[in-house]
């Protein structure tokens, strides 16, 4: 089912998601809806957060990027990143390396934005998958940028906090326009729901 993504002004996604302590059907549902979501949208990662649930949450997959190469180790085992896309990570943390390189970004809650961003070119992480296993991943390229990037959001990071003062203040008024009405949706959303009569 495909879920509705969050924009920029959510303050939900500024929220530091819960540890997931039981993996139920509820939480396979909900990693399931955002892969569907993610795919609709023509994402690479998606995080709990951009649908509205603060949990430390996160898909990724880069299997339809061609010309932004990756590279993956899943439990101690070179894989390619394709194949063992999507990815669904609970409760991941992350190590990154010493080198950095500065690559265009986009994100899903902030349409039609992107910027350039350092990151780490290569990236550690460890999580648990949807049957609980313990899941040990080094990653390279495109799959590293989109780790950390959703890593991020887990931890209510977005991408604008990671771009320099100059490109902050190039955005600056259509931050602001995008956050207004944000706010101005969930105002109409919250102000529909409490009109309606209780059954």
């Amino acid at each position: 089912m495909r879920l509705r993504i969050l924009q920029y002004g959510s303050p939900v996604l500024r929220a530091k998601g819960r540890r997931i302590e039981k993996i139920d059907d509820n939480i396979r549902q909900l990693a399931a809806d955002m892969i569907d979501t993610m795919h609709a949208a023509n994402g690479v990662g998606l995080a709990a957060q951009q649908i509205g649930e603060a949990l430390q949450l996160t898909v990724v997959d880069v299997s339809q990027v061609e010309d932004r190469p990756s590279t993956l180790k899943l439990n101690g085992r070179f894989v390619d990143p394709k194949a063992a896309s999507p990815l669904v990570l609970i409760n991941p943390e992350i190590v990154l390396g010493d080198e950095t390189s500065i690559g265009v970004e986009g994100c899903l809650s902030f349409p039609e934005i992107t910027g350039d961003i350092e990151r780490a070119e290569m990236v550690r992480a460890r999580a648990q998958g949807l049957d609980g296993s313990e899941i040990e991943l080094e990653a390279t390229g495109l799959f590293a940028r989109a780790l950390q990037h959703e890593i991020d959001h887990l931890n209510g990071i977005l991408f604008i906090d990671r771009m320099n003062s100059a490109a902050k203040t190039a955005l600056a008024s259509r931050l602001k326009k995008m956050q207004k009405e944000t706010e101005r949706g969930t105002r109409q959303n919250r102000q529909s729901v409490e009109a309606e009569p209780a059954l």
